[in-house]
């Protein structure tokens, strides 16, 4: 009873700091005056446009792709495969569990290793690659550090140790709906969930906010028509930005 009172407490106090921390943060990005017009060239010059290439930005990181190839392969696969992985893990939190939750139930397994391997990746780029290890601080690594050992431990449970899922479920829906259920005490799901709060903690204070972050690059939501109507900020217009 006290490992599950422990993180009953520790997944509600981690989702208000990553619910508050990440409203916080967009609320600062949108309040953030942008005085020029600065879309990196070729640009659209009308919002659909905009939306196509914030769209391609999000979906397939095209600025990354014309950038560096071997970074976009091992981020884009890494990010790819994360959205695989969580939504697999909706089962966990859905009850009864949505068919196409079931039916993605073994491309997820798949994407966890994709996940490891574009960590790793990702990973050696920062030490190999001079001019990248250079820059990189102590904080990038530890990111990575953390995102490996929730995939690893992750593929632990399932391939090595194994845990009682019907048990993790029940303990899961309970927190959704203030009806607690014991925590399987495996020392593997207590380091993986252990993990994952770490990473609820820490998002909204990491370089991860560049997820909601680039939907307010003003090189990417703006668009290229300074010549066809004058630009002009709002404090520079007598407003108060």
């Amino acid at each position: 009873m006290i490992l599950t009172a422990v993180f009953v407490a520790l997944f509600y106090v981690a989702t208000a700091i990553l619910l508050i921390g990440i409203g916080a943060r967009v609320v600062r990005y949108a309040r953030v005056p942008a005085p020029l017009v600065i879309p990196t060239t070729p640009a659209p010059t009308t919002r659909l446009g905009v939306a196509g290439r914030m769209a391609r930005e999000v979906i397939y990181f095209e600025s990354l792709f014309k950038g560096s190839k071997w970074t976009w392969l091992f981020g884009w696969t890494f990010h790819f495969a994360m959205v695989l992985v969580l939504l697999r893990h909706l089962r966990y939190f859905t009850e009864p569990v949505w068919a196409w939750v079931v039916a993605m139930q073994w491309l997820g397994l798949y994407a966890a290793f994709a996940m490891a391997i574009g960590l790793a990746g990702l990973w050696a780029r920062r030490v190999l690659v001079d001019r990248v290890r250079y820059i990189s601080a102590p904080s990038d690594h530890l990111m990575l550090a953390l995102l490996m050992g929730i995939v690893l431990s992750g593929l632990a449970m399932k391939y090595l140790w194994h845990t009682d899922v019907v048990a993790l479920k029940a303990f899961m829906l309970g927190i959704i709906y203030f009806d607690f259920k014991p925590l399987p005490p495996d020392p593997v799901l207590v380091i993986h969930l252990l993990l994952v709060i770490s990473l609820m903690v820490v998002f909204p204070f990491s370089k991860l906010l560049h997820a909601p972050g680039v939907f307010f690059s003003p090189t990417r939501n703006m668009r290229d028509d300074p010549r066809e109507r004058r630009h002009v900020a709002r404090w520079a217009d007598g407003e108060r930005s």
